[in-house]
C-alpha cells in the first residue's frame, strides 16, 4: 500500500520507508548541501580557511572558502604537471629535449624530467632494427622491364638529426631507396639482375642510399639491403624462362668442356714432355756417336800412317763383315781377263744347315756364324785377287 493512499498509515511512514518519531524528527536520506558544507569546512581547516566573524549565522562560507578552492585547484594542477613532466627512458631508447623550440640536450636511459610547455621531448628507440620493403617495375640497361623486390634494414644512429633536420625522415628514406634502386637497375643488364648480379646490386644500392641519407642528415644508418629474386612481367614470363633455361644449358656445356679439357690437356702435356725428352736423348746420342766416330777416325789415321797395308786390309775386312752380316746371298763375279767365273755362296742355306745339324744357336752363335761366312767370302775374294795379280 502506498504511503499516501487513503486509509494508509501516513502519519508513521514517509516516502523513504522511515517511521516518524513522536518528537517530529524523521530518518531520511542525507542532505547533499550539508555534506558539501562539511567537506568544505574540513578543507578550509586544512588550508587555514576557517570561519571568520563575517560569516552569517546560516553556516554559509565567506571569503575563506574561495581561497580554499583555489588552493585545491593549484594542487591538482601541480600534481598533473608533475605526472606529465617526469618520464623514464629505457635502455634501448634516447630522448631529445627542445627548450623554446631549440635543441637543448639528448637524454640517455634513466628517470628524467622536463618542463612543459616550454620544453618538448621526442622519445625514440635507437637500437631496434627497422625494415622497409619496396617493389616495382624497373627499366634495365638493355631496355627490358623487370620487377625487383627490395628490403632495406636500418636503425637510428643520430636522434638529434633524425628529429630536427628532416620533417619525415622515414619518408625521405623511402624516396631515397627508390632513387638508388632505379639508378642501379638502370645501369645493369637484365641477365645480371635476374641471376648472379643481385649481390653486387645490393652492395651498390646500399652504398648509394647511405650517401643520400648522409647528404640529407637524416640520422639513419642502413645496415642491410636485400635484393630478392627479380622476375620478368607476366606478359613475357615464358620467354624469360626459355632464356634462363638456355643459359643453364650453356653453363652445363661449358662445365662439361672444362672437365674434358682438364682430362685431355695434362695428358697432352705429358706426351709433349716425353717427345721433348726423347728428342733430347736422340740429340745427345747422335752427338756422342759423332764424337766417338771422330775420335776413332783420328786414332785410325794414326794407325794407318804406321802400317797402311795392314790398316787398309783391316778396314776392308770390317766393311765386308758388316755388309755380309745383313745379306743372305753372295755373288762373286769374274776377273778382269774375261774369265766369267761365278761363285754363288748360299749363306742362308749354310746358316740353316748349321742350325739343323746342331742345337738352336743363340744370338751370339748366329752372329759368330755370320762372321765366319763373311770371313770365308773375304778370303776367297782375296785369293782371287792375288791370282789376278800373279797373272
Amino acid at each position: 500500500m502506498a504511503w499516501n493512499e487513503p486509509g494508509g498509515n501516513s502519519n508513521n511512514q514517509d516516502p523513504w520507508g522511515g517511521k516518524r518519531r513522536n518528537n517530529g524528527d524523521r530518518k531520511g536520506p542525507p542532505d547533499l548541501d550539508e555534506a558539501f558544507r562539511k567537506l568544505q569546512e574540513s578543507l578550509n581547516g586544512l588550508f587555514g580557511g576557517g570561519k571568520k566573524r563575517g560569516d552569517d549565522g546560516g553556516g554559509r562560507p565567506g571569503k575563506g572558502g574561495g581561497f580554499g578552492l583555489l588552493g585545491i585547484g593549484l594542487v591538482v594542477l601541480a600534481a598533473v604537471w608533475l605526472y606529465s613532466a617526469v618520464y623514464v627512458v629505457d635502455e634501448q631508447e634516447q630522448a631529445v629535449v627542445l627548450r623554446f623550440g631549440k635543441y637543448y640536450e639528448t637524454v640517455g636511459p634513466g628517470l628524467n624530467i622536463y618542463f612543459p610547455p616550454i620544453d618538448q621531448k621526442y622519445l625514440e628507440n635507437v637500437t631496434r632494427e627497422r625494415a622497409y620493403s619496396k617493389q616495382g617495375q624497373m627499366l634495365t640497361e638493355d631496355e627490358n622491364i623487370v620487377e625487383v623486390p627490395l628490403t632495406v634494414q636500418y636503425k637510428i644512429t643520430n636522434l638529434q638529426d633524425f628529429v630536427l633536420n628532416v620533417d619525415q625522415p622515414e619518408v625521405s628514406l623511402q624516396h631515397a631507396t627508390e632513387s638508388a634502386l632505379r639508378h642501379v637497375v638502370g645501369s645493369t643488364a637484365m641477365d645480371q639482375v635476374l641471376t648472379e648480379g643481385r649481390e653486387l646490386m645490393a652492395s651498390e644500392i646500399k652504398e648509394r642510399l647511405q650517401r643520400f641519407l648522409d647528404t640529407y642528415r637524416t640520422g639513419i644508418t642502413v645496415t642491410q639491403v636485400n635484393v630478392q629474386s627479380a622476375a620478368a612481367p607476366r606478359e613475357v614470363q615464358e620467354a624469360f624462362d626459355d632464356v634462363i633455361r638456355a643459359r643453364e644449358d650453356e653453363q652445363r656445356s661449358r662445365n662439361q668442356a672444362e672437365t674434358y679439357a682438364n682430362g685431355v690437356v695434362p695428358e697432352a702435356r705429358g706426351q709433349a714432355q716425353r717427345i721433348i725428352e726423347d728428342a733430347n736423348g736422340y740429340r745427345d746420342e747422335v752427338v756422342s756417336r759423332a764424337k766417338g766416330e771422330a775420335d776413332r777416325f783420328t786414332k785410325l789415321v794414326a794407325e794407318y800412317r804406321k802400317a797402311p797395308e795392314v790398316t787398309r786390309q783391316r778396314l776392308y775386312l770390317d766393311t765386308m763383315q758388316e755388309v755380309f752380316s745383313n745379306t743372305s746371298k753372295v755373288l762373286v763375279t769374274g776377273n778382269k781377263n774375261g774369265q766369267s767365273n761365278l761363285l754363288y755362296l748360299p749363306l742362308d742355306k749354310m746358316v740353316e744347315g748349321g742350325r739343323n745339324t746342331s742345337t738352336p744357336p743363340t744370338g751370339s752363335a748366329s752372329a759368330a756364324s755370320n762372321e765366319a761366312n763373311a770371313r770365308a767370302a773375304a778370303d776367297l775374294q782375296q785369293q782371287q785377287a792375288r791370282t789376278r795379280e800373279s797373272r
